[in-house]
């Protein structure tokens, strides 16, 4: 009985990638709409090249965003700059094996309307491709097609914190069931949400404090009673 152990694919199969991509890399093909007019590579330029080869390996890259913080800050021209960080994970996963392997990175960009999440996400995307497959590059760093002047670090608003956790959301869930589901609307009225999962994470905390206190405080006098 050989004591040899299987090979872990996911492994090989990265490294697949990897041979795959050493020979040319992805080119800049895409040009800076602003400034001074610079080469980069965009998003769709990284999943057209990975997509083949990563569906041709077996492998498969599964995103999961784990933090976001976003910060309203003011253009030169006057109007409002959203600027988010994302927290980002990746799974390489096997589709023979199943076996893993999990990288991270994070994301930054900025963006006049609702599109600055999404964008820090493909960044964080496309830079996390780059490191783990070692994407061949030149120059200097890659940046998007447009980009945005902003004045000083004055932001407009308070930064915007981490939205509630999944574990706040299900609890915040549970105790709807147990009867604060009106105590929970009110809260969410108080601050402005539509839906529990509109909470920030430090708006969720006190929520929950504030409801877990009123239950053992209800508790207690009953066992007075």
């Amino acid at each position: 009985m050989s004591d040899t152990k299987p090979a872990i694919h996911v492994y090989s199969a990265i490294n697949a990638v990897m041979l795959a991509l050493s020979k040319e890399g992805i080119t800049k093909d895409r040009k800076n709409q602003q400034g001074s007019g610079y080469s980069f590579r965009g998003i769709d330029d990284v999943y057209n090249v990975l997509c083949s080869l990563l569906a041709s390996n077996k492998l498969t890259m599964l995103p999961r965003c784990t933090e976001r913080i976003q910060e309203e800050r003011q253009a030169k021209s006057g109007g409002a700059l959203f600027y988010t960080t994302v927290k980002m994970e990746f799974d390489l996963v096997s589709a023979l094996d199943g076996s893993c392997h999990t990288i991270g990175t994070y994301g930054e960009a900025m963006d006049s309307g609702d599109k600055s999440t999404n964008k820090a996400m493909s960044a964080a995307y496309k830079y996390a491709a780059f490191q783990a497959f070692c994407i061949p590059t030149e120059a200097d760093n890659d940046a998007d097609a447009h980009t945005h002047e902003v004045t000083t670090k004055k932001p407009l608003g308070e930064p915007v914190v981490s939205l509630a956790t999944t574990d706040q959301i299900s609890e915040l869930s549970m105790l709807s069931l147990d009867g604060c589901k009106a105590r929970i609307i009110a809260a969410l009225e108080a601050y402005k949400r539509k839906d529990v999962t509109d909470f920030t994470e430090k708006e969720a905390a006190a929520v929950l404090k504030k409801l877990n206190n009123e239950r053992v405080a209800a508790a207690t006098k009953s066992i007075k009673k």
